[in-house]
């Protein structure tokens, strides 16, 4: 692999996406972000990845140099056939691009969820600790249409790629994006101790004692270069976790008790539902503190949460096959969210 990285992520406005930024800038590796509107401290090719002809030009006049790819762009749609189509015609679409503006391009670093081991589908249950050889499911599944567009054109290109497959990805910076759990969780603490009532778990009581895994936004960042200079994880598929698990039976007590709150029993709770009418309860909170979003629409997805909270079955990679590898970094599921708390209360996004 090349020791003159030219990076270049998309999505690099998520949580994916600004943790391997921070990763490769320590690093002094020169970072370009892609994504539809300019992020505030990165230098940032804006194009919309459904715009073909778009996205042709700027890649063109903007980043014809890369080399390596970080791939972590992400449009969800309830629809999953559609949402396989768009998400792999986004990934077609660049890579065409890149190809036009004969980019060296060397490498591909693309992120899957446990998505791709099923756990979506009604009534499914996924074999835990899942692992990356695990037999595929009866498509459609975004992760499924894009590995198929690399695996069918790498054979014929310069490039490679590598799968990374984290689970839920804790970061404690920034707002606004859906899945960000430390801060549907911070928000939610925060209202409670607004309102005067205990923290109480909003899922069911068997999702509260479910096992789950954590990833570490950082240790991903690290993760991801691991993967974009290792000539062995070409062609490879790995798990990346912060390699211990919890139940939220024992992580909701610790959190309640960092941040001085009492606690009581679960309550099931719509969050979407519940929570549509706080919104002038967080302004008010925001203004008195001093915050630097007092929108609560704008702050955070609940829809994340309802279906977070409520999972009830173990949520479990196998992260051996990375380990062999080469890549051995673990992380403490506690203190990772602790941190992201922190973080957010240090920005200003939380109280």
């Amino acid at each position: 692999m090349t020791t003159s990285m030219q990076a270049l992520i998309a999505g690099a406005s998520g949580i994916i996406g600004r943790g391997t930024a921070r990763t490769l800038r320590e690093r002094d590796i020169p970072v370009q972000g892609l994504a539809r509107r300019p992020i505030h401290g990165m230098e940032t090719v804006s194009v919309d990845l459904c715009d073909r002809t778009a996205t042709v030009d700027a890649i063109a006049q903007q980043a014809a140099h890369t080399t390596h790819l970080f791939y972590a762009a992400l449009a969800p749609h309830p629809n999953l056939s559609l949402e396989a189509q768009q998400n792999a015609q986004m990934l077609a679409t660049l890579l065409d691009a890149l190809e036009k503006a004969s980019a060296p391009l060397e490498r591909v670093v693309i992120y899957q969820g446990f998505k791709i081991y099923g756990i979506h589908l009604p009534g499914a249950v996924v074999p835990t600790p899942a692992r990356e050889d695990d037999a595929s499911h009866m498509p459609p599944n975004l992760y499924q249409a894009q590995a198929a567009i690399l695996t069918e054109r790498a054979p014929h290109a310069d490039w490679d790629y590598v799968v990374l497959r984290p689970d839920l990805v804790v970061d404690g910076n920034g707002y606004g994006n859906p899945m960000h759990i430390a801060l549907t969780i911070g928000v939610f603490a925060e209202l409670s101790r607004e309102l005067g009532i205990p923290l109480r778990y909003p899922g069911t009581n068997a999702a509260y004692q479910v096992l789950m895994q954590f990833t570490d936004a950082d240790l991903l960042g690290r993760a991801s270069l691991w993967a974009a200079t290792t000539p062995a994880a070409g062609g490879e598929a790995f798990n990346v976790t912060n390699g211990d698990v919890f139940r939220w039976q024992r992580l909701w007590p610790d959190v309640a008790e960092y941040l001085g709150l009492d606690m009581a029993p679960p309550i099931p709770l719509k969050l979407t539902e519940h929570m549509a009418d706080k919104g002038e309860v967080w302004r008010r909170l925001a203004e008195r503190h001093g915050l630097v979003e007092p929108n609560l629409d704008k702050l955070v997805g609940w829809a994340f949460g309802d279906m977070l909270f409520n999972t009830e079955t173990d949520i479990i990679s196998d992260v051996n096959k990375i380990r062999r590898f080469g890549f051995t970094e673990t992380a403490d599921a506690r203190l990772t969210l602790l941190k992201a708390l922190d973080r957010l209360k240090e920005q200003r996004v939380l109280p």
